[in-house]
C-alpha cells in the first residue's frame, strides 16, 4: 500500500506532538472554578426583598441561571430559587422579561 500523507496533527510523529505541548489538546473549554459569592463575601445574603440581588441571577427572559453560570453552590441554588419564587409570587419580580415584542 502507498503511504499516506499527514494531514492530521494526530498523524504527527510522538516527537513533534511533545515539541508542541505534548498531549492535552485545545483548552478552548478551559475555566476557573467559579466561587460562590454568598460564601465569599458573608455580609451577602440571600433575600427574596434584595430585588437587585435576585436579577443577577436572572437571565434576561427571566429565567434562574443555572449553577454553572453563576458559581453558586447547591444549598445557595436551592435558597436562591426559593427567594426569586417568593419575589416572584408577591409582585416583586415579574415573571417573563419586562419588554414586549
Amino acid at each position: 500500500m502507498a503511504e499516506r500523507e499527514r494531514t492530521q496533527s494526530n498523524d504527527a510523529p510522538r516527537e513533534e506532538r511533545e515539541e508542541r505541548g505534548g498531549r492535552g489538546g485545545n483548552n478552548r473549554y478551559f475555566r476557573k472554578p467559579k466561587t460562590d459569592p454568598f460564601e465569599a463575601d458573608k455580609s451577602l445574603k440571600i433575600d427574596y426583598k434584595d430585588i437587585e440581588l435576585l436579577k443577577r441571577f436572572l437571565t434576561p427572559e427571566g429565567k434562574i441561571r443555572p449553577r454553572r453560570q453563576t458559581g453558586v453552590n447547591a444549598r445557595n441554588q436551592r435558597t436562591l430559587a426559593r427567594a426569586i419564587k417568593r419575589a416572584r409570587h408577591i409582585a416583586l419580580l415579574s415573571y417573563t422579561d419586562d419588554t414586549l415584542d
